[in-house]
Formats: structure tokens, sequence, C-alpha cells
């Protein structure tokens, strides 16, 4: 399976973004999709994720971003952008474990972009 991640850029605190993520092969469409992002000198961070069906967030951004996938498309809109959502956020597929841990991921995006102005 491969990820492309798109859609990041600059963006004004308040704004709406949509990243999208395209994956290669039939199997994504059985494996658990997620987001993580990262910031420079610290560890990736769990951004949301859809596993078996049901969606779970980062208290962080509940209730602003939604993730969302349709066949080999994962989603990820973003809402009311605050400055402390800038970040390189990369798309996931093929997950074992707790979702919020980025070891437990075997597949991920290059990374897309997002800063976010005050």
């Amino acid at each position: 399976v491969q990820l492309q991640a798109s859609g990041g850029g600059l963006v004004k605190a308040g704004d709406y973004l949509r990243l999208s993520c395209t994956a290669s092969g039939h199997a994504f469409r059985s494996y658990s999709v997620g987001w993580f992002r990262q910031t420079p000198g610290k560890e990736r961070e769990f951004v949301a994720a859809i596993k078996w069906g049901e969606e779970s967030y980062a208290d962080s951004v509940k209730g602003r971003f939604t993730i969302s996938r349709d066949k080999n498309m994962l989603y990820l809109q973003m809402g009311s952008l605050k400055p402390e959502d800038t970040a390189v956020y990369f798309c996931t597929a093929q997950q074992a474990g707790s979702p919020h841990v980025a070891s437990n991921w075997g597949y991920w995006g290059q990374g897309t972009l997002v800063t976010v102005s005050s």
C-alpha cells in the first residue's frame, strides 16, 4: 500500500482546510486509517483514526476536525484552525493495538505541511 497526502498550505487562524490521502491497492479498504501530525523536535502526534468503522480524535482537535474515507481516499476536514495546529500531517493505514501510538501503524504517506498564521 502506498499513501500520498496532499492539501496542506498556509491559512489563517479560524480558516478551514481539507487534507486528502490517496491510497494504492485494494487492501487499503480493509485497513484502519488515521492521521498524525508532527512538529520539529517532537514525536508524531495522533490526530484522528477510523478503526472498525468508528472514529476517534485527539482531544485537541475534537469538534474541529473530521476524518472520513471513501474507497481509496482518506480525508481530514479541519476547521477553526489554530496556530498550534501548524505541523506536517501524515496519513497512515494498517494498525494493530492502540491507534494513538505511531509505531502501531504500518503504512505512511510522505506528509503535507499545514501552516496556520495568527
